[in-house]
């Protein structure tokens, strides 16, 4: 998870709209804002965030029908916001693959306690599982990289990197991003991360897999996998 998880807030109303925002980049997370129903599944497809704060009642089409777009081509955490309490509502954001509710009229403070117990849960289940492109995979229990049969020796902090750039692929991290993953505690200088870039590029490459870390230039580095 990035150190300042994007949230993609999808509102109409640009007073409550303006009322999340300010509240979730109090507490340090990055966010975007759509208005409508089309606009949401782009910006959503384009922005790729950690998590949806998705209302019903949107123009264009409804919050259901963006879950759905959503959910055919990501697992991307939603939470729906209503105005509507009613349990068939509840079932229905359920049976689609919603992870969280809040009933309009709500506490912000509440809604940013929610962000991050879902993504919190979200990250604990997606901790253990194995990591995979291609012939590339990451076992994150074991803290072990292998392309096809070939064990890839990595230090810790190349390890962070790989998968830290795996579990948002195609999204572009700066330096400072992503030696806040890498090397938390450091006060190491973010010209250090192309060290380190630059060894993990060499092993991939002796093992099988060269050039899926790419360099965006004047933002940072991503892992292509398209």
């Amino acid at each position: 998870m990035n150190a300042h998880p994007l949230v993609l807030i999808v509102e109409d109303e640009p007073d409550i709209a303006d009322l999340l925002e300010a509240y979730l980049r109090r507490d340090g997370f990055r966010t975007e804002r759509a208005s409508d129903g089309s606009s949401a599944v782009s910006l959503h497809r384009v922005a790729r965030p950690d998590l949806v704060l998705l209302d019903v009642n949107i123009p264009d089409f409804d919050g259901f029908e963006v879950l759905q777009k959503i959910r055919a081509s990501a697992q991307t955490p939603v939470i729906m916001v209503t105005a509507m309490a009613e349990d068939l509502d509840k079932l229905l954001g359920l049976k689609l693959g919603a992870d969280d509710y809040v009933v309009k009229p709500f506490s912000p403070l509440e809604v940013v306690a929610r962000v991050k117990a879902v993504l919190r849960r979200v990250g604990m289940q997606a901790a253990a599982q194995p990591l995979r492109f291609a012939d590339l995979e990451l076992d994150p229990l074991a803290v072990r990289v292998r392309v096809g049969n070939t064990r890839v020796d990595t230090t810790l902090t190349e390890y962070r990197i790989l998968e830290h750039l795996l579990r948002h692929p195609n999204r572009t991290f700066t330096r400072g991003e992503l030696l806040d993953v890498a090397l938390p505690e450091s006060d190491a200088l973010e010209r250090v991360i192309d060290t380190h870039l630059g060894n993990l590029r060499k092993k991939l490459e002796q093992a099988g897999m060269p050039d899926i870390i790419e360099t965006v230039r004047g933002m940072g580095f991503r892992l292509c996998l398209e």
